[in-house]
């Protein structure tokens, strides 16, 4: 059986494993820290505990697993400080990531490849319904907020509209804002998918983390208007600085 910590208040006794409350109180203060309600230096265990209503024990497990995911870091003398500010990206409206991440700094981007490719990957072929034998233009990009890479872009966009983003600007914009401007009207709709994977060791030099490092993966497929195919991306975003968030509602087509 679990010790009681020192002084501890009977409604914080549970029966359950101390890891399982330990896990609660880690998404419950990952939460805080990624809405900004916490940041900075932390406070104490006690106030934490008496917070959250917690034992002390399960609160310093949970550090320990934020410490580990590189959210938060020990400094003597300090105290528990949260390393790096974390990021909203919403999934409910088609926007790119330098929009979402508007206010939150100074957002560019390093051009790794821009260029036209006469062979493009069967998948991305297929998904932009292309003809045999088309090329495609081919954008990967680094994102950065305050020079600290966030994101790492590869985009396929079909020919016709490729050669106008190419001349655009890619340093400075976000690839929507290109496209829209060189096919002169906005873009429709996108398909998204968002997966957990870990960083190889290409992706997490060029996003500054360790090998094995999460990452979320977000591939989108962004249509005009009228459904056409014009741009399949894969976006690797670093977990530790990224969150992604949705408002969903319950009803017929989603409406409440």
């Amino acid at each position: 059986m679990e010790e009681k910590d020192q002084g501890q208040p009977a409604a914080w006794v549970s029966s359950r494993p101390r890891a399982e409350r330990a896990r609660q109180v880690a998404d419950s203060l990952r939460q805080r820290i990624s809405d900004g309600v916490l940041g900075g230096v932390l406070p104490d265990e006690l106030s934490l505990a008496e917070e959250l209503s917690a034992s002390r024990n399960s609160v310093r497990e949970a550090l320990g697993m934020l410490r580990d995911e590189g959210l938060v870091t020990r400094r003597r003398g300090v105290g528990t400080v949260v390393v790096t500010p974390t990021y909203g990206h919403g999934l409910g409206r088609l926007e790119g990531l330098a929009e979402a991440l508007a206010g939150h700094g100074s957002v560019t981007n390093e051009v790794l490849v821009a260029e036209v490719v006469g062979d493009p990957p069967a998948e991305v072929r297929e998904r932009l319904c292309l003809a045999a034998g088309a090329g495609a233009v081919h954008i990967e990009r680094v994102r950065r907020v305050d020079s600290v890479p966030v994101s790492l872009d590869s985009t396929y966009l079909s020919a016709d509209v490729g050669l106008g983003v190419l001349r655009g600007d890619l340093e400075g914009r976000d690839i929507f804002a290109v496209i829209e401007e060189a096919i002169g009207c906005p873009l429709g709709r996108a398909e998204i998918e968002v997966r957990a994977a870990v960083a190889d060791r290409g992706t997490a030099a060029l996003l500054d983390v360790p090998a094995g490092a999460p990452v979320f993966v977000i591939d989108r497929l962004t249509r005009l208007s009228d459904g056409t195919p014009v741009d399949v991306e894969t976006l690797r975003i670093r977990a530790d600085r990224m969150s992604l968030r949705a408002t969903l509602y319950r009803g017929p087509e989603g409406r409440p």
